[in-house]
């Protein structure tokens, strides 16, 4: 369904999961950028974060070690990216650009009105990919 972008993301999901900087900035591109959206209603840097040490440090901070969480790869605007789930909530989706076999650049979205849609049903989600 997607290409080989899929391994950088899903190594950068791999690193999220253990949560520690070196796995992280390992699976970033020296040059990365993320950029989140709150809304306000969620912890989130202002603007845009780059380098691989501030991307990390950001993402370690929003998406990895949180309690009860799980993340997953799923299709985000048609491309591989993840979420960040608790339970049946998704607490953040985050679209991913990658380059040279590692992640370029993050959207994340941590704002509750943009995420209503993500919240899951009963059953195997219909956008996630597998872990394979």
């Amino acid at each position: 369904m997607f290409d080989d972008d899929d391994d950088a993301v899903r190594r950068f999901a791999a690193a999220c999961r253990l949560g520690t900087g070196a796995a992280l900035r390992a699976a970033l591109y020296a040059d990365a950028v993320a950029v989140c959206d709150s809304g306000g209603g969620a912890p989130a840097a202002l603007g845009p974060v780059s380098g691989a040490d501030d991307v990390a440090e950001l993402v370690a901070a929003l998406l990895c070690g949180q309690p009860d969480t799980e993340m997953t790869v799923e299709a985000v605007n048609g491309q591989a990216g993840l979420a960040l789930w608790r339970g049946n909530r998704a607490l953040a989706v985050v679209a991913v650009r990658t380059i040279d076999a590692t992640v370029a650049a993050l959207w994340i979205v941590l704002n509750p009105d943009k995420l209503r849609g993500w919240q899951r049903r009963k059953g195997p989600r219909a956008g996630a990919l597998s872990e394979e």
